[in-house]
């Protein structure tokens, strides 16, 4: 047992060496990598505002290009609208596909506004429902008659209570 016992010593100081050389080995690649990224970010951040001030340029050309034929004011003006509408394009641009209406979904929403008789909603759409008790709309259970605490479907207690009687939880 004597004999093993200078081994365990060394497998201790084997073990650390390692952890250190592992260590430095990934601090090393994490710099590397963080070099890359923050080159990237600077190239990124230079070109939007290259891109900003080329814009600017751009309305600028407009708004002096209309000014020519119309009012200053005017020329502002028309140059407001058109930079107002080429950044609701963008925005539109930038929304998640979800939320726009395919064909699918378009042909959907057709048939859900025949089948309630005419689309008489805000933007010809009608509100998904079902009358008290009835079945609703696909993929939706039915409403109860009578909810959870006991009133009926428009809120009133049920009949044979007094409503000045204190309520007490039953025990």
């Amino acid at each position: 047992m004597d004999r093993l016992d200078h081994l365990e010593h060394l497998d201790k100081a084997l073990v650390d060496e390692l952890a250190l050389v592992a260590r430095e080995t990934v601090r090393d690649e994490l710099r590397q990598q963080t070099r890359k990224q923050r080159r990237r970010a600077a190239l990124y951040a230079a070109s939007g505002a290259v891109a900003l001030y080329a814009g600017a340029a751009l309305a600028l050309a407009l708004g002096l290009a209309l000014a020519l034929g119309l009012p200053d004011w005017a020329a502002a003006l028309i140059t407001a609208v058109v930079l107002g509408a080429v950044a609701y394009v963008l925005r539109s641009a930038a929304r998640p596909s979800a939320s726009r209406p395919t064909a699918e979904r378009a042909a959907e929403l057709a048939a859900g506004r025949d089948q309630a008789g005419g689309g008489g909603g805000v933007g010809g759409f009608t509100a998904p429902g079902a009358p008290p008790g009835g079945a609703g709309p696909a993929g939706y259970p039915p409403v109860p008659p009578v909810a959870p605490g006991g009133t009926a479907a428009g809120g009133l207690p049920p009949t044979g209570t007094d409503p000045e009687a204190p309520h007490h939880r039953a025990r």
